[in-house]
């Protein structure tokens, strides 16, 4: 019985149609009462009986029809996960259309490492299911963690923290492979790492246990490593200097005040690790970045056959850029410095695409940064057009916990938008997959209205720079320079308040 009331619930919406399907019953009924009950009957009350049949009937028949209707979305709803929790509007073509589409969605490739990647997959899961993460294992040459020195594993951080990037329920897997024992033989080992050890006892290869977790998280597309064999990320410095450990080399670069030359692993002859190039060989589109410029997207491009194929592929090439530079590795670094450190790497047709940031975060969001020694990615649009990639500006920061990030919302549509895009030029308006994405991006936009900007809608030209100044100005600088010198006139005259404060409890 509990089941039946749950149908008049005020969520299901089914009870108006119910009472529609009732109302056209009485008025059925009324009719064939009349019938039954006159001796005679006028034009007047024959007319009103047919009308009465007709309008009862219909009410039945739309009844039906919007109750079964209804009846689908509810069992399309509880069984799409990928429904926002709240959406009240959701409609039954887009949702049985999604349903059936979103498995045969784009094929979507994304190279990276870090938190950066991560976000790029928390986004993408919204519009495909076809989505392959190709990641950097980079921490190799760290000291290896209780559980890794236990358990005999390999470097898995990053290659964990794309499952969970993947699964449906993103929190509940975080919390369960983040889990430390802390008592008994298990004691400093963390779930996570014992998941795929007993993984790859069962399947033996390393990859396939990492494949097979697709269908025991529950998750969306598979997580692969870049390469198998165990590599050093090593740098070469202007100064002709050689880092070969990973975690050092921001730190010497600022010591030294000098810049990367490039970048290498060592070993260099490191082959794919089981289907990465067929995954980039049969991608729609290749994403890469955003993340560390020389430490987690162009390492993975040296890896044996990996450029090579991705510039062979057929697939859009895009390149999401970092919205702010990095100290000891992309210090004054703009857009088009970055498109040049990856193209320098690994060859000319590597990128068709670049996606980047509007670069107008306000200047209080920004201000720790700068005293790190960052500052915000400049847009030189008109060097990037020069080095032959087309460039896409989106709003794509947001803040979390007071630091910048990139929206996985804002770079997933961006990047389905050029998808879209491309199937509109190939004159496939009419294609399965683009309405689908289309539909998506609408619905995104809608979102998106709600969303409280954190973005200052002024739009000043930029100044231009003399190529002989020693240290580039940012946009940002140039933007705000008002504001940012307010903020620090602010923090001297407080931090001289303090030291008179100070002083004049001393001399008492």
């Amino acid at each position: 019985m509990k089941g039946i009331f749950v149908w008049f619930s005020k969520n299901t919406k089914m009870k108006r149609w119910i009472g529609l399907i009732l109302l056209g019953i009485v008025l059925v009924c009324y009719g064939m009462a009349e019938i039954l009950v006159a001796n005679e009957m006028s034009l007047f009350e024959v007319a009103k009986i047919v009308v009465l049949f007709v309008i009862g009937f219909s009410f039945v028949i739309l009844g039906v029809i919007y109750a079964q209707k209804r009846t689908l979305e509810l069992l399309i709803e509880a069984s799409d996960l990928r429904l926002e929790k709240g959406n009240k509007n959701v409609n039954i073509n887009s949702l049985i259309f999604n349903k059936k589409i979103y498995d045969k969605g784009p094929n979507i490739v994304v190279i990276g490492g870090g938190a950066g990647l991560n976000t790029v997959l928390k986004g993408l899961k919204n519009y495909t299911s076809n989505i392959t993460a190709i990641v950097t294992i980079s921490d190799y040459g760290k000291l290896p963690t209780g559980s890794r020195i236990q358990l005999d594993l390999p470097p898995l951080e990053d290659i964990k923290e794309s499952l969970m990037a993947l699964s449906y329920n993103e929190e509940a897997i975080e919390n369960i492979f983040n889990f430390q024992f802390k008592e008994g033989s298990l004691r400093n080992l963390s779930f996570g790492d014992i998941y795929l050890y007993t993984m790859r006892e069962l399947y033996g290869d390393f990859t396939q246990s990492i494949e097979k977790a697709k269908d025991i998280l529950h998750m969306v597309g598979r997580v692969l490593p870049v390469t198998l064999d165990e590599f050093k990320i090593c740098a070469e410095l202007e100064n002709g200097m050689v880092v070969e450990e990973k975690e050092r080399i921001p730190e010497i670069v600022f010591d030294k005040v000098t810049k990367i030359s490039r970048i290498y692993i060592n070993p260099s002859n490191c082959i794919p690790a089981p289907g990465v190039l067929e995954a980039i060989k049969n991608a729609d589109a290749i994403v890469m970045g955003p993340g560390s410029l020389y430490t987690n997207v162009i390492p993975n491009l040296l890896v044996k056959n990996v450029s090579k194929t991705i510039k062979e592929s057929k697939a859009i090439k895009i390149y999401v850029n970092n919205i702010m530079t990095e100290p000891g590795q992309t210090d004054n670094y703009s857009v088009s410095d970055h498109i040049s450190a990856i193209i320098e790497h690994a060859g000319e047709g590597i990128i068709d695409y670049c996606i980047y940031d509007t670069g107008e975060v306000i200047p209080e969001y920004i201000r720790k940064y700068n005293q790190k020694g960052q500052d915000l990615v400049e847009q030189d649009v008109q060097k990037v057009k020069e080095q032959g990639v087309k460039g896409l500006q989106e709003n794509l920061s947001t803040i979390t916990d007071n630091n910048i990030r990139h929206n996985p919302k804002a770079v997933a549509k961006a990047i389905i938008q050029i998808i879209c895009d491309d199937l509109k030029y190939r004159d496939k308006q009419n294609d399965a997959q683009y309405i689908m994405l289309n539909s998506r991006l609408k619905e995104q936009g809608v979102l998106n209205k709600n969303r409280k900007p954190i973005y200052k809608p002024k739009h000043q030209k930029e100044k231009p720079i003399s190529k002989h100044e020693e240290k580039r100005v940012s946009k940002f600088n140039e933007k705000y320079k008002e504001r940012i010198n307010s903020i620090q006139t602010s923090d001297i005259k407080r931090e001289e308040k303090r030291r008179k404060i100070e002083e004049d409890k001393y001399r008492r």
